[in-house]
């Protein structure tokens, strides 16, 4: 394993930004623009606060959104157009309205499901803070072959609000390149960010430098966790206790696998709901569909930590749902609906509202 190059506790700049027509009395939020150089993950903080990633320019946003229901159609089915290209969904637990980020001819926007329409979200005069990440990959194509890419844009792959934290999961610089940001919400304190590692049981080794795709914050045993997903595919815990502190120098974190989900897969999007009682994990992926996936015994402290060869599956129990193709991106609306956004073969993308599994 690489250890020459660990990220130690980086620390996070903290930029006080602009924000918002909507008034609001948060320490660190002025009223101003947002230029986004590219739309990414969205989460929600309390008070209507909208929580953008900004992979180019390695920078969350915290932005004030309107606290007023628009109101969604029981049964929504929105056209996206050819030219945007779709980052993120999310729903406003507060007032269940539905946001959008997108890019679109080389700029990212918000937008924002309004009755039967997809708006745009105006950003030029609104209430909002910011946090720079330190750390970030150069912003700039590198590698050969199937290994060439921007690592930037994987400087934020997904974030979340949890505890009066925000997390953020992505690439940063060195060879052990997989880590998880905490920052202290709303951004008035220096954050941390903590390598991670993770048993890779497609693989059958341990892994430094792969990104979280995408995760959930989960209680188990009273503990908020993430449970995070990464390419191709395994299912890992981190109690948040753990990767929320400063790490020590060269030493990641090593969280538990608790599935494989099989391989040549990347996971896209996760939520958590629940069902007869119990709660699950939806998740959509690249090539192996939408899986349901089962918290059952989520919480024993042994993981996987042998090979599961040819495309095999480990672990956590699920069940594909068969009628949702195409998923990419989705979110709960309310206990029994969900908000997909589908990109089938050869069909337009689609903003709609489903009933959950």
């Amino acid at each position: 394993m690489r250890r020459s190059s660990l990220v130690a506790a980086a620390s996070v700049v903290l930029m006080l930004c602009a924000s918002a027509v909507y008034a609001i009395d948060l320490p660190g939020f002025e009223v101003g623009e947002v230029q986004l150089k590219s739309a990414g993950p969205l989460a929600f903080a309390p008070d209507n606060v909208l929580i953008v990633g900004d992979p180019k320019a390695a920078t969350v946003y915290a932005i004030k959104v309107s606290g007023t229901s628009a109101k969604t159609p029981k049964d929504l089915s929105l056209v996206i157009p050819e030219d945007v290209q779709v980052a993120d969904l999310v729903v406003n637990p507060a007032t269940g309205n539905i946001y959008v980020s997108a890019n679109q001819n080389g700029h990212g926007k918000l937008m924002q499901v309004e009755g039967d329409k997809l708006v745009d979200l105006p950003l030029d005069k609104v209430s909002h803070a910011a946090a720079k990440l330190a750390n970030a990959p150069e912003d700039k194509v590198v590698g050969e072959g199937r290994r060439r890419g921007n690592p930037r844009d994987e400087s934020i792959t997904d974030l979340a609000y949890v505890d009066s934290q925000v997390i953020v999961t992505g690439r940063t610089v060195g060879d052990a390149a997989s880590t998880v940001h905490s920052i202290s919400y709303p951004f008035l304190e220096q954050g941390n960010a903590m390598p991670i590692e993770i048993y890779h049981a497609a693989h059958g080794r341990l892994e430094d430098d792969a990104p979280i795709r995408t995760f959930v914050p989960f209680t188990i045993n009273g503990q908020p966790h993430l449970l995070a997903g990464f390419t191709c595919t395994p299912l890992v815990k981190f109690p948040l206790s753990a990767v929320s502190k400063p790490a020590a120098k060269d030493k990641a974190y090593r969280g538990t696998t608790v599935a494989e989900l099989g391989n040549h897969n990347k996971p896209l999007d996760m939520i958590v709901y629940e069902a007869d009682g119990k709660q699950y994990l939806l998740m959509a992926n690249s090539a192996r569909g939408v899986m349901k996936v089962s918290t059952d015994d989520i919480e024993r402290e042994d993981g996987l930590t042998e090979p599961v060869r040819g495309g095999g599956v480990a672990g956590q129990h699920y069940e594909t749902i068969e009628g949702w193709k195409g998923v990419v991106q989705l979110d709960k609306l309310n206990d029994t609906t969900a908000v997909i956004i589908t990109q089938a073969e050869g069909q337009p993308t689609v903003l709609k509202t489903v009933a959950l599994p």
